[in-house]
């Protein structure tokens, strides 16, 4: 046991035990919760440009609110933000902005989001009761130390000029204070790593700090898979490895737990592609518990893990859903198998912003609905008039997953330019056989718009390319467009071509059923 990893995790579950109690009121009383929280931010931001032109002091019922601030995209944003970036105070709220922290839908343009203490306090009221509810469940995991993924630092363009500063740093960084000190205390990878720019060596930077925590207990990555690369880097990297620390001379790179043999838990996206890689990772692990992680946005907070579910964090932000036919629902009028995009409203002057997640009422816990991701609502793929949304292709993915049993490790399907026309192609880690470009082809024409454009030959039979590293493969070409590592999320459609071409660049990948 590491007695400053023990006290440092005790002090840290018990500065968290107010927001756990203020969080299971919450969940029991979600309508009076959110409306608490939609007039606090409210009255906290009603002198701010967007404030004064919205009228917020004349808001008085959530009606009121309605009426006067209208549903938002990024893009209805940003001229406020680029307010933001000449240095102007007092722009979508009232508390200083202390970072525009980048992000990415996998097929879109990077934005910028504000980040504030207001916005700071919002994430920690979610984050508290999960690390509190977490600490009292498996107790074992504060004897120890603990990885929270580091993300190498991002170059910007000379153009992209800035009075606040860009970036994050890592997992801690949304943490303020007291609490980020603790952590900071606890961490096994220091967050200097990611000043390392080149990613073969970041990752053998951080597998030098790992492989010295014979007592880690607890690693909390975004996507499985920017674990298991560094497993692989382990394995190539292991004679170097080897040879600085000693103590590894009894282990076996290949079976990872007798190098970390405390480990207690791994919490990593578990939702939609990844979680064929997550079941991966529970493999290389068989004693430690893997915790899909809530839906953890830039923006902010929707869902943590919480009483084995998924609730909605009903404390942190103000919450509105949109369903199947445009109607705006609150937290408390979700109905059981509802599926739903979410709208923010945050303490950084977001308002009403349609985040792009789209969600299904799974279960409840007390009056407050758990939630599962679905995909991106606004990622469609349509040139031929096919409309494949993210939604409906991560439902094909399931259904293929569950007739052929396998869950692949990485799994997007995207359209593919060829010279006979357009077709489909399902870039695939993992066994498969004959059947499953039928499959494929079958579940994809119960989209109307897609059995449409196959009949009328505007689309050509799918294919299926057989990929190996997919998910590192997937961020390469990302990582190009300027995005930053720890903002790419793994998706089960792309609407950008050429990935054929892209997988095959970097690797002999095998093309079945063409």
């Amino acid at each position: 046991m590491s007695v400053p990893a023990a006290i440092a995790n005790s002090l840290w579950a018990m500065s968290s035990l107010p927001a756990l109690r203020r969080f299971e009121v919450g969940l029991s009383h979600p309508l009076e919760t959110q409306e608490r929280l939609l007039f606090e931010t409210l009255s906290r931001n009603a002198d701010t440009a967007f404030g004064r032109k919205h009228v917020f002091p004349d808001i008085r019922t959530y009606d009121d609110f309605t009426r006067q601030v209208p549903l938002a995209t990024y893009e209805d944003l940003q001229p406020w933000i680029e307010r933001i970036m000449t240095g102007e105070s007092g722009v979508l709220a009232s508390e200083p902005v202390t970072h525009l922290v980048p992000t990415s839908g996998s097929s879109g343009a990077r934005k910028l989001i504000p980040f504030t203490a207001g916005l700071q306090r919002q994430f920690d009221a979610a984050i508290g009761p999960w690390i509190a509810d977490l600490f009292r469940s498996y107790p074992r995991l504060m004897t120890g130390e603990a990885y929270w993924s580091v993300s190498p630092a991002t170059t910007f363009p000379e153009t992209e000029r800035s009075a606040v500063p860009i970036g994050f740093d890592d997992d801690s960084a949304y943490l303020g204070g007291f609490r980020r000190k603790l952590v900071e205390s606890i961490i096994a990878v220091p967050s200097s790593v990611r000043f390392e720019r080149d990613i073969e060596a970041f990752r053998y930077q951080t597998l030098l700090h790992l492989v010295r925590r014979r007592d880690l207990r607890l690693i909390s990555v975004w996507h499985p898979s920017f674990f298991t690369m560094l497993l692989d880097a382990l394995v190539t990297n292991w004679e170097s490895l080897r040879t600085i620390h000693p103590r590894l001379a009894h282990t076996d790179p290949h079976e990872p737990h007798s190098i970390w043999p405390k480990l207690g838990l791994i919490s990593a996206w578990g939702h939609g592609s990844a979680a064929g890689t997550l079941e991966k990772l529970g493999s290389l692990f068989p004693n430690a518990l893997i915790q899909p992680k809530g839906i953890l946005a830039t923006e902010g907070c929707v869902t943590i893990p919480f009483l084995n579910a998924h609730p909605l964090a009903v404390c942190s932000h103000f919450y509105e859903f949109l369903d199947c036919e445009n109607r705006v629902r609150l937290a408390h009028e979700l109905q059981l198998g509802g599926e739903y995009e979410i709208i923010l409203t945050t303490a950084a002057g977001l308002y009403r912003y349609r985040l792009g997640d789209r969600v299904r009422v799974s279960d409840f816990v007390h009056n407050t609905p758990s939630l599962t991701f679905l995909g991106r609502a606004g990622n469609v793929s349509d040139y031929r008039g096919e409309k494949i949304s993210e939604a409906f292709a991560a439902g094909v993915l399931r259904e293929i997953a569950i007739r052929t049993g396998v869950s692949p490790v990485f799994a997007m399907l995207a359209p593919e330019e060829v010279s006979c026309g357009l077709r489909y192609v399902l870039f695939w880690e993992g066994p498969f056989d004959s059947k499953l470009a039928e499959f494929l082809d079958e579940l994809l024409c119960k989209n109307p718009h897609y059995d449409y454009c196959r009949r009328l030959g505007q689309l050509q039979p799918p294919i299926i390319v057989q990929v190996t590293d997919g998910y590192e493969k997937f961020v390469a070409r990302l990582l190009t467009h300027g995005l930053r590592l720890g903002d790419i999320k793994p998706v089960p459609l792309s609407n950008r071509t050429g990935w054929t071409r892209h997988f095959i660049a970097l690797d002999t990948g095998r093309v079945a059923n063409r």
